[in-house]
């Protein structure tokens, strides 16, 4: 270990900090992120739920340093718990293809795109407050040049719509990468190696 430089242990987990609302749970993860922490977004067991259903999985070895983080980014939150086994993990996502179209849904919140133009076709699902807004600031836009879900919304319903953003996104960019090396290799301007066809 160099001087003066303490590694980072690997994220083992063992302890949630609880939240009252649900942008408190988001405005944590995205502080601690910013500064490298390892967490987990996750959904608390019921018997650990007091507030909002999200809670943020930590390493418990980093519970003070969170603590004196959060206090200086003022982050509010209920308490730290230990937990026994993992936590429900929002990172599980579902793909459809519709053939013309990939419908990608995480929780209840559905994100459907064109495969062709990579355009967003529909965003729906949920009953949060703010899901008109998402759906008008996401519908026929890019993928590339849509603004993130978890940017703009401030429910458990704009974080799952962004699970599923970000999953669209990574299927649009590798779909859009093999369909552009398969053009390249079909070009007719392309050159064969010298030695192509010798025995």
């Amino acid at each position: 270990m160099i001087f003066g430089i303490k590694k980072k242990p690997r994220f083992e987990g063992g302890g949630l900090f609880l939240f009252e609302k649900v942008e408190d749970a988001i405005k944590a993860e995205k502080v601690l992120k910013s500064v490298d922490y390892m967490v987990k977004l996750v959904a608390p067991p019921p018997t650990l739920r007091k507030g909002c259903d999200l809670a943020v999985e930590i390493n418990l070895v980093e519970q003070i340093g969170i603590e004196r983080l959060f206090n200086q980014k003022d982050v509010d939150y209920i308490e730290v718990v230990p937990l026994k086994g993992d936590g429900e993990l929002l990172e599980i996502v579902k793909v459809t293809d519709f053939g013309e179209a990939v419908m990608v849904k995480a929780g209840n919140m559905k994100l459907t795109f064109d495969k062709n133009t990579g355009i967003i076709l529909n965003a729906s699902g949920g009953g949060c407050p703010d899901i008109p807004y998402l759906h008008a600031e996401l519908i026929d836009k890019k993928l590339t040049e849509a603004p993130r879900p978890k940017e703009i919304g401030f429910t458990l319903c704009a974080l799952m719509m962004d699970r599923a953003f970000v999953e669209c996104l990574n299927l649009w960019k590798e779909a859009k990468k093999n369909r552009d090396d398969a053009c390249l290799w079909n070009s007719p301007d392309k050159k064969l190696p010298a030695d192509a066809g010798r025995g």
